[in-house]
């Protein structure tokens, strides 16, 4: 269960006793949707200039909104319906700028951002990637259209300001439990507005979506849309959509409680917050409910710096109010409340006034109406003598304050309960006075523990409480760091995997601030020179896991294509549970692998290279002892430049910008294949000194191969391609320049002859085999090399079997040099046909280029022997028939929930 100071402040009660090895802040809130139905706060344009007027009769409607009638300037949209707003009238909400009509103002269900945090059980923060414009999209805080540069989440459709960050809810994705149990449901995480054009609603199939004002909302899991009024009679629990037999449900991945942001679990370069050099020196947001830079102000107004607390103060982070030289102390603390969307109650605030020197000072404004308030000059802070520059909100000491408790379970009818802390109240007081509220009053309060969490946008962070701990000193003391919100920071360490081929260890830490300490210690220690790679990885639920569940693990290689493996990354981490998808980049396979160790059952999708491929497979060879499904079916989107294994899948030529959604319901649909895996045992053998009789040779090594091996001209070629891109790899982002490099570089070498027939020897099954004159040999296993090329050929032969990558032999073959491989790859000629095996022996008497699946080197003289794998692996092919269509709207209304009353 958790308890929350009005309004930010916030603890959890967990119920029943922790398992063992879990972490030591008990398990607590429950997932699955909001407090109430409705979406965040979301993005629309503001209705333009407007002229004060009377509060709405209706002001109450909608979750803590407080709407005032204006007089329209300029035309202008319903938020809530997004038809015209015809007239001179309509009403806005003070905080989050919320226009509607008047006969809307019943039906607004969305909360304003004053409240929305309060209302949300399960608080994830988000991840902020690298600034960008955003064509058509609206903030989700202050619902203006957005400007160069704008943020938007990683993981989640959230787009911001950022100046507006700091006032976003901490409502991305529920991805995960973050400690909390009893997740037998999962229900719909609506987001409000940028819709994609021609949207239409699932309730009543009219267009829900507008290019105009922020309306509409989308489920980010299923992709269910509707207008907001509508989602309230759809059916609360979210099916996933068509992804649902691929999606790893939250339910079954648990992080350990506490403040590690998304970007140390995927490892997002994470833009700056206004304040710490991202937006100015001043670090200051936005005036009044709008975006509108404050002008110089004109006579009889000035312009002030708000902070929030003591926190604020040391970041440097304020918000600017342009308030009349006479309004009242009353009126500057309203406006300042406002801009801080903070929803309290003004008689339990107070302004300070900030001297340069910090110093404790006498308090402005708040106290009771009408009172006289006099300023640490003595000057009455109406009267426009002598006003300070900047003000801090206080939170005025008080004999009591109000705490809401969430409960840790998700089968309780209420979001949370308010309950009185007194200076005697402690956290085992408050839990027994809760349960009895939250109908558990039979259960011991030792099954429960209180946990305080401090929601922010970009971290969420838990901290457990002791049951002697008093609630309300600790209370007072948050709320001077923060009254809108919270801010603060908040052993037992055990070596659970050891991966000694991979140079890794997985650690286990039951304690938050122990974990965090070894974090910051690790991400910046090197070892022999290299710098290690400390990832925070959750805990994967097996047992939780539907029984006819088959999750994919995606591994992106952000290198590969240009941009477009960042693109994809990004896609399919809101596509999917991002705790899911993996960055190769950033510690490489094996760290998806050891989450997904113990399901029984699961899939891959490999998005890059044929090296890339090659990289995923191989680590698969050397974990699969340890995994639970040891045969995993992989699905390969091509990414590089030759992509023959991709092709020979019928996955295409290489990734082309085609939807991501479409991608993933093609390997949902793929079928299942084998494939043979190859060892190359490389033994180099240097010819002994003269000098002192001793051999210099390099150690043994061994190397997987999936496609081919090239030995001479194919493996030069790829080796001065390769270190041509290591040299400028900024070059090498299209896939046609990266092909135009490969012709220069073959046109450069016809004129070379280096006689590789009398520079190696082969054996076949132990059989020495006489070679032809030839420039390169080439050991292929799959019917495609060098982009798509049939090197083997389709003539029948009655020397040779007719080829297959499941039948455990390799084919050898020759090419005469870099015009006979422009043939074959113009499909002129096939290859000299040498040999069929599946034992080979290579003998190499000088030092020579070799490459695996391309992946190029020089390998020293020596041997080099190639042999079968252990079992094959299994590869899933792009099925023949076209898959169903990839309309998100479409496809995830087939399967979501029928509204009731729907004749369906």
């Amino acid at each position: 269960m958790a308890a929350a100071a009005e309004p930010g402040a916030r603890a959890w009660l967990g119920g029943g006793s922790p398992r063992p090895g879990s972490p030591a802040c008990s398990p607590v809130l429950g997932a699955g949707g909001r407090a109430r139905p409705g979406p965040g706060p979301g993005p629309g344009p503001g209705p333009g200039p407007e002229r004060a007027g009377a509060r709405a009769p209706g002001s109450v409607a909608g979750p803590g909104h407080s709407f005032r009638k204006v007089t329209l300037t300029k035309p202008t949209f319903c938020h809530l319906c997004s038809d015209f707003i015809w007239g001179l009238a309509g009403f806005l909400c003070d905080v989050c700028n919320f226009m509607s009509h008047e006969k809307c103002l019943k039906l607004v269900r969305i909360p304003c951002t004053s409240v929305a945090p309060s209302l949300v059980r399960v608080p994830v923060a988000h991840c902020f990637g690298p600034r960008g414009l955003h064509k058509r999209k609206f903030c989700a805080v202050c619902r203006k259209v957005l400007e160069a540069p704008a943020l938007h989440c990683e993981v989640c459709e959230l787009h911001l300001h950022p100046d507006c960050v700091p006032f976003a809810c901490s409502d991305c994705r529920q991805c995960h439990q973050d400690g909390h149990q009893d997740h037998d449901t999962h229900h719909h995480h609506w987001r409000e507005g940028n819709l994609p054009s021609g949207a239409r609603c699932e309730v009543c199939r009219k267009t829900c979506g507008s290019s105009d004002v922020l309306a509409g909302v989308r489920c980010e899991w299923c992709g269910v849309q509707a207008h907001s009024v509508c989602s309230a009679v759809l059916a609360p629990e979210c099916g996933f959509g068509r992804l649902r037999s691929l999606v790893l449900p939250p339910a079954c991945v648990r992080l350990l409680p506490g403040g590690f942001s998304k970007t140390q679990s995927f490892r997002i370069a994470e833009a700056v917050e206004p304040g710490e050099g991202g937006d100015g020196a001043d670090g200051s947001a936005a005036v009044g409910p709008g975006r509108e830079t404050p002008a110089t102000p004109e006579s009889g107004k000035q312009t002030l710096k708000i902070f929030d607390g003591d926190d604020a103060v040391r970041r440097s982070q304020f918000r600017l109010i342009t308030v009349s030289r006479l309004a009242s102390a009353e009126e500057v603390l309203e406006a300042a409340l406002r801009v801080h969307h903070i929803p309290e109650d003004p008689g339990h605030l107070e302004l300070c006034p900030l001297p340069p020197s910090l110093k404790a000072c006498d308090t402005w404004a708040g106290g009771k109406a009408g009172s006289a308030v006099i300023s640490e000059e003595g000057r009455s802070p109406g009267s426009g003598e002598a006003t300070p520059e900047a003000w801090v909100i206080r939170a005025l000491p008080r004999a009591q304050e109000v705490l809401k408790i969430y409960p840790g379970w998700l089968k309780v009818g209420v979001a949370y309960v308010s309950v009185r802390v007194t200076p005697k109240s402690t956290a085992r007081s408050v839990v027994l006075e809760v349960l009895p509220l939250l109908g558990r009053q039979a259960e011991g309060p030792e099954s429960f523990q209180l946990v305080e969490v401090a929601m922010g946008c970009r971290q969420v962070q838990r901290t457990a409480l002791m049951d002697e701990q008093p609630l309300l000193d600790r209370l007072q003391d948050i709320r001077q760091m923060s009254v809108r919100q919270p801010a603060f920071a908040a052993t037992v360490v055990s070596v659970s995997h050891v991966y000694s081929s991979q140079g890794a260890v997985v650690l286990d830490v039951t304690c938050f601030s122990e974990a965090e300490r070894l974090y910051v210690l690790l991400k910046d220690m090197a070892v022999r020179g290299r710098l290690l790679t400390a990832l925070v990885l959750p805990d994967l639920l097996h047992a939780k896991l539907p029984p006819d569940s088959c999750p994919l693990l995606v591994f992106v290689n952000p290198k590969s294509g240009g941009l477009k493996g960042r693109d994809l990354l990004c896609s399919f981490r809101k596509l999917l549970n991002p705790h899911q998808v993996f960055d190769l980049t950033n510690g490489g396979p094996l760290p998806g692998l050891h989450l997904f160790s113990q399901v029984p059952c699961f899939r891959v999708l490999v998005c890059g290279g044929d090296g890339t491929v090659g990289w995923v497979l191989g680590a698969l060879e050397e974990t699969r002892y340890r995994l639970a499904c040891p045969e995993p079916s992989v699905a390969i989107l091509p990414l590089g430049t030759g992509n023959d294994l991709g092709r020979v899948l019928r996955w295409g030529a290489g990734y082309s910008g085609e939807d991501p959604l479409s991608v993933l319901l093609s390997v949902d649909e793929a079928d299942a294949v084998l494939m043979d895996r190859w060892t190359i045992l490389l033994d180099a053998h240097d010819t002994a000194s003269a000098e002192n009789g001793t051999a210099d040779a390099e150690p043994p090594k061994i190397v997987q191969m999936s496609n081919y091996c090239g030995i001479g001209i194919d493996a030069e070629l790829s080796l001065d391609f390769h270190q041509a891109r290591e040299e400028e790899p900024g070059k090498f982002t299209s896939r046609l320049h990266n092909k135009g490099v490969y012709v220069r570089v073959g046109l450069q070498k016809i004129s070379h002859s280096r006689s590789l027939h009398k520079q190696i020897r082969l054996q076949v099954e132990r059989q020495e085999v006489e070679l032809p004159s030839i420039e390169g040999l080439i050991f292929i296993n799959i019917p495609s090399w060098g982009s798509g090329a049939d090197l083997w050929g389709s003539d029948s032969d009655t020397r040779f079997e007719k080829p297959r990558m499941d039948d455990g032999l390799l084919e050898v073959v020759g090419v005469t040099g870099v015009v006979h491989m422009g043939q074959v790859q113009g499909g002129l000629r096939s290859g000299i046909r040498i040999a069929q095996g599946s034992y080979f022996r290579v003998t190499l008497l000088k030092a020579t280029p070799v490459q695996v699946d391309g992946e190029p080197w020089v390998q020293a003289p020596g041997h080099m022997i190639i042999s079968a794998a252990g079992p094959k692996v299994h590869m899933l092919r792009k099925a023949k028939q076209k898959p169903r269509r990839a309309g998100t709207t479409r496809d995830a209304r087939a399967d979501a929930p029928a509204p009731e009353g729907d004749p369906r």
